[in-house]
């Protein structure tokens, strides 16, 4: 999982630390003797500001340390934001990311025996950190403060694993004690409500359908008033899978939410889809706001930037991974766990 990326930070991590590596010693060779008439103080050089060959050599003077100017770096922050487009990350992060390693390590002072590969490696995690961050949103908390039932609508494109996703969810909410309501949304494509019931036999769950090309909203709603009805804790609701560009459907989708209101809405797409994932959670978040993603088939995702955007396209977290088949097979997602996947 994510090997494509997790290899290429590996090597932009050595590469940096060459090029550090580099100036120090090219520092430490000849500029402190041409400097050496200098007056021992605190150099004060502030993280970002211009660095003279004086500041170098007052550094290397007083705590044998250099300090690293902007030009140094430019080849390897390059090399980094190609890297990082080449894993599937979107332009606007990648270009965040750089920026944030850049402002980290421009202007910073170095022990010239300090390893430096460590350094970067320390940047190159806050910048992953920082693109990562966004709202909090613990799901399984969430399920268990909000008033009963609490309802979730799942959103996304046709065939990405939603109705799967679906029947990972109740797994885990009747792994956590919840009883658990599904409602078959998707009266539009053939089958699915079919596929929804072979879910819903396999896991004891009770599933609440109408005929095919039924009203979804009234299906939604029904679901609602069951679970109330016998104090069930959850509604997991089906949507059809529609792009972003059908009009009716994405109508049809807010029409959901306004007879019944989800406590939740989750988008669900594909971490091997990359850049169109990234583009499609955020078209969607725009015409129905999110409150979190789950990216079916991370397995398979070798390259990772998908992980990396969806979060930052649409200001909500990832909440979940999809690794396999099975009802189990579904990871809780948090940014630390990807960045210790990756650095490891």
């Amino acid at each position: 999982m994510f090997n494509n990326l997790k290899q290429k930070l590996g090597g932009l991590k050595d590469s940096f630390g060459s090029v550090l590596d580099q100036e120090a010693e090219v520092a430490s060779g000849g500029q402190v003797a041409e400097e050496s008439e200098t007056s021992i103080e605190d150099v004060g050089v502030k993280p970002g500001k211009a660095i003279g060959i004086g500041d170098k050599a007052k550094a290397l003077l007083l705590r044998q340390e250099f300090i690293i100017n902007e030009r140094s770096l430019d080849e390897p922050l390059w090399d980094l934001e190609v890297a990082l487009l080449e894993s599937d990350v979107a332009l606007h992060v990648a270009e965040e990311m750089v920026a944030s390693v850049k402002e980290e390590l421009v202007g910073s002072s170095f022990k010239i025996g300090e390893n430096k590969s460590k350094i970067v490696e320390k940047a190159l995690k806050n910048a992953l950190l920082r693109v990562l961050s966004v709202d909090d949103l613990d799901f399984d908390e969430f399920i268990k403060t909000t008033d009963k039932p609490v309802t979730v609508a799942f959103i996304g494109v046709n065939g990405t694993g939603k109705t799967t996703s679906i029947a990972k969810i109740a797994k885990r909410l009747q792994n956590n004690g919840f009883s658990v309501v599904i409602a078959a949304g998707d009266t539009f494509r053939a089958g699915a409500i079919d596929q929804l019931q072979h879910h819903a036999n396999n896991l004891g769950v009770k599933i609440i359908k109408h005929q095919e090309g039924g009203d979804p909203a009234a299906v939604v709603y029904d679901a609602i008033e069951y679970a109330r009805a016998r104090h069930k804790d959850v509604v997991l609701a089906d949507t059809a899978g529609r792009m972003h560009t059908n009009i009716n459907l994405m109508d049809q989708l807010k029409k959901i939410c306004r007879v019944a209101p989800p406590d939740l809405v989750i988008f669900v797409d594909e971490a091997i889809a990359g850049n169109d994932a990234v583009e499609r959670a955020a078209l969607f978040n725009k015409a129905i706001p999110v409150d979190g993603n789950i990216l079916t088939k991370a397995d398979a995702d070798s390259k990772g930037g998908a992980a990396i955007s969806v979060a930052h396209a649409t200001s909500k977290p990832i909440l979940f991974l999809g690794v396999g088949q099975e009802y189990d097979d579904l990871v809780k997602f948090d940014p630390q766990w990807l960045i210790d996947r990756l650095f490891e």
